[in-house]
């Protein structure tokens, strides 16, 4: 009977531990700058890609503060990742607590979705104010740059 838990205990851990792992690993290979980034299309400082999108000086004044909102949040949602990866490495590091690591991956998970949806909104939003032609031209970009750093991501890792 011991043997058994002993053997469910050891099983249980190795599972949060490789999740743990991948987790990390999934964040490092996201924050590793693999390729010179583009600015966002939507940043009143990019020249070449905000200026791609033609937009009028109405478009403009409707633009700036949906992305300095846009931007703000997300910085403020990067730096609480970046505190829940500190407390990941403190909790790793000491005697290995399944509970509590798998409290803070679901608040690390809990951080991510907060992002994503706020990157669905801000496209939303952003679409609601270009016109047809514009919009295709974000989305061309848009998909221009997941290409490049999917492409980036595959051929990477090996060197």
């Amino acid at each position: 009977m011991r043997s058994k838990w002993l053997t469910v205990v050891l099983v249980l851990s190795l599972a949060v531990n490789a999740g743990v792992l991948a987790t990390m690993g999934y964040h490092y290979f996201l924050s590793a700058p693999a390729a010179p980034t583009e600015p966002c299309p939507m940043s009143p400082g990019d020249s070449h890609l905000y200026q791609s999108l033609g937009l009028t000086d109405l478009q403009l004044s409707k633009m700036e503060p949906l992305a300095r909102f846009f931007h703000g949040r997300l910085a403020e949602l990067e730096a609480a990742m970046e505190g829940k990866k500190e407390t990941l490495i403190d909790l790793l590091q000491k005697e290995s607590d399944p509970v509590a690591i798998e409290k803070l991956r679901k608040e690390m998970a809990g951080i991510q979705d907060e992002i994503q949806n706020e990157v669905i909104v801000h496209i939303a939003e952003t679409k609601k104010i270009l016109d047809p032609k514009q919009q295709q031209r974000l989305f061309d970009l848009m998909r221009q740059s997941m290409v490049r750093k999917s492409s980036v991501l595959s051929y990477g890792g090996n060197g």
